[in-house]
């Protein structure tokens, strides 16, 4: 349904879980406040599911143990599906 591609801007051990995306790059994706997305580091490979918090501008940051798997400034592409 939606892709994006941007930069690891932060990260956050101390919150629950989930990506936080920008208002800018949300709108740019079309994507919707707490859906589930697949967040593939261009760095290493890894792949992991989490939801969507809207933030501001053009941040991304991975909260909670998906903190741990990417690194400020690693290359990222966010993707959602559409379920038929």
């Amino acid at each position: 349904r939606a892709k994006i591609k941007g930069i690891v801007t932060g990260t956050n051990l101390n919150y629950e879980g989930s990506l936080t995306v920008g208002d800018i790059l949300f709108d740019v994706g079309g994507f919707e406040e707490g859906e589930q997305v697949d967040v593939v580091n261009t760095n290493n490979g890894e792949r992991l599911t989490t939801y969507l918090i809207k933030g501001k501008d053009n941040e991304i940051i991975l909260n909670g143990a998906a903190a741990r798997k990417r690194l400020v400034g690693d290359m990222v592409i966010i993707l959602s599906y559409e379920v038929r």
